[in-house]
């Protein structure tokens, strides 16, 4: 079965391609989902599918299907691939478009070779996943899969006021097709893995075999403004001084932890942000994620333990806010050990890894039998410019893929 190949200059190609599309004044990358940028991304990805001749489906929340559906596999669930192509700001080329534009290339390798699926074979380019511009991130494999109502998800507010569904009708993405009425028999999503552990391991590929659970909280402290020189240390309510404890305390925690958790404080900001004066405010929010959902609730409670414990020491009022919640997912086994059995056949050394990431596969994974592979990251950099996967290791995921999809599209 490794006797077949996907075009790797063509996808080399059309990654940079697709990677040109969307730039500021100063070059920097940000396809943020519905804007004008978005749509270059969106109808340069359409005339492909559309050269490749699959039909083009888009849904209500703006999803893209390429479809492919060969004789003698009409009314059956397709097999389905993807990611995304919508970016951070300032982004890379390869987070979520490398999936995709693979996911194509399998297709057309299908198509080439003469292969007879049994099944419809489909790409699948999900809205808004990274989550910028609209809140939640992963949102169009959300509503696809049943997690959010699709009018919810078109009037959501961005962070320019904007309505989602006016800007998806703006672009010309507003689809009529139904989310989740597109239900497949079975998803794989192809991605650079975003982190070191690869990379540093000499290792070609990772099969993903579970997904991490995210738990981000908006932790707001409250203290009194005061003069900075002529209030004592021990006389202050320094909501400062609080955030500081706090971002301490999750770094001792993890640093503690005998298991896979981590902890991050993003973003930060005090009031009145003045040189002389002592922080009255303080907002942060709190990223916290673990693999294993009994684990992710202790981690919950200890910080709100530790919330209390602090309010109490320094006379401070704080509150906090659930921004987003996703338990840890476990990708299908037997998919799983497609992925390494296909590795092996390919001469690629592969281990199992959990993806400390967000993904569209966790979305999918509630509706479908699920799995993800992973291709090296240089320094394991993702969100920036700089990252990087080599050309090697993108045609070689590209072409597991394929094998895996070959596999899953007879099943």
């Amino acid at each position: 079965m490794t006797d077949i190949s996907i075009d790797g200059a063509r996808l080399i190609s059309r990654i940079q391609e697709l990677g040109s599309l969307g730039r500021d004044g100063d070059g920097r990358l940000a396809r943020l989902a519905a804007s004008d940028a978005d749509k270059l991304g969106r109808d340069l990805f359409v005339s492909w599918l559309r050269t490749a001749g699959l039909d083009v489906a888009v849904d209500r929340i703006g999803n893209i299907f390429g479809i492919w559906e060969p004789p003698g596999c009409e009314g059956k669930l397709p097999f389905m691939m993807g990611s995304h192509i919508d970016t951070v700001i300032n982004a890379g080329i390869y987070d979520g478009c490398y999936g995709v534009l693979a996911a194509l290339e399998v297709i057309e390798a299908m198509q080439d070779e003469g292969f007879a699926p049994s099944r419809p074979v489909v790409v699948a380019a999900f809205t808004n996943e990274e989550g910028v511009r609209f809140a939640p991130d992963m949102m169009g494999s959300l509503v696809c899969s049943g997690g959010m109502d699709t009018d919810t998800a078109l009037a959501t507010v961005g962070t320019d006021g904007a309505l989602l569904g006016d800007e998806l009708g703006r672009i010309g993405f507003a689809g009529p097709k139904e989310p989740g009425s597109l239900k497949p028999a079975a998803y794989v999503e192809l991605h650079v893995e975003q982190g070191p552990v690869l990379e540093r391991e000499g290792i070609d590929i990772g099969a993903v075999e579970n997904l991490q659970g995210i738990s981000w909280q908006k932790v707001t402290i409250n203290g009194t403004a005061n003069h900075a020189g002529t209030t004592p240390i021990t006389m202050r309510s320094d909501a400062g001084y609080g955030a500081a404890r706090v971002v301490t305390y999750l770094r001792e925690r993890a640093l503690a932890s005998t298991s896979p958790m981590v902890a991050t404080v993003g973003c930060i900001e005090f009031e009145p942000n003045a040189i002389n004066v002592i922080p009255s405010r303080a907002t942060l929010t709190i990223d916290l994620r673990h693999p294993v959902e009994d684990r992710l609730l202790e981690e919950e409670r200890a910080l709100s333990e530790f919330l209390g414990r602090l309010a109490a020491d320094e006379g401070l009022s704080i509150t906090t806010e659930r921004l987003a919640r996703s338990t840890p997912v476990v990708f299908d086994q037997r998919i799983v050990a497609v992925i390494e059995d296909a590795a092996k056949k390919r001469g690629l050394s592969y281990r199992r890894m959990t993806s400390g990431a967000g993904h569209d596969a966790q979305m999918m994974a509630t509706i479908a039998p699920t799995a993800m592979i992973f291709v090296p990251s240089v320094d394991g950099i993702s969100h920036n410019p700089a990252e990087l996967t080599h050309d090697i290791d993108l045609i070689a995921g590209a072409n597991l893929l394929l094998d895996v999809a070959r596999i899953l599209a007879k099943s």
